[in-house]
């Protein structure tokens, strides 16, 4: 079982990079965020890899960073995920953006992923909630960190006041969340709305 390649970038294609290990051309499925961070070729990198085994493959997942596969493993875990389908959201969320968007149920920016529906995207935000705050990610913890007792009904009140003011769900959700923790249990909606859009002005 492969867990990481160093070597140099051979080529790279839309969803894909050869990385020459010592001679060994090994072909890596990776999401657009980690072939966007792999230098052109000829130059050295080091990717994290997830081994699938078939009967009629063997397929490789590369990821510039443990977060990311992590992140890989946990979306392919739900039902209707596949493979190409987690490095699509991955391709379009960041690990910090996704802890965000699931603690925020924010089905919105998971539908950007190719392929992903609202059913999926609704199916992902709620199956994956509570594993999200397990992950070893410094956002979640300014997310989930805020929602003390009494707080989540005012806190859910300021988000829907910033989402209809234009704002997307997952960004609202991470402003009020910051605010919750800045003023306390005992905020009202308004000082919470007054600080979750100062948030996101700053």
């Amino acid at each position: 079982m492969i867990g990481k390649l160093t070597g140099i970038v051979d080529s790279t294609g839309d969803d894909w990079a050869i990385l020459d290990v010592g001679g060994v051309g090994y072909l890596v499925f990776c999401s657009g965020r980690t072939l966007g961070l792999l230098p052109p070729p000829g130059g050295a990198a080091t990717l994290w890899v997830e081994t699938h085994v078939r009967e009629d493959h063997i397929h490789l997942y590369g990821f510039a960073e443990t977060a990311e596969r992590d992140w890989f493993r946990l979306l392919h875990s739900v039902q209707g995920v596949g493979a190409k389908m987690a490095l699509a959201v991955l391709s379009v969320l960041p690990p910090n953006e996704l802890v965000r968007a699931i603690a925020a149920q924010d089905k919105a920016s998971l539908s950007r992923a190719s392929g992903v529906g609202p059913k999926l995207a609704g199916r992902i935000a709620s199956e994956l909630k509570d594993k999200a705050g397990g992950m070893a990610l410094g956002p979640a913890e300014a997310v989930n960190g805020a929602g003390g007792a009494g707080t989540v009904e005012v806190s859910e009140d300021a988000v829907s006041a910033l989402v209809n003011l234009g704002y997307r769900r997952a960004e609202a959700f991470a402003a009020v969340a910051k605010a919750s923790g800045d003023l306390g249990a005992k905020a009202s909606v308004e000082s919470l709305i007054k600080a979750g859009l100062k948030e996101l002005a700053s």
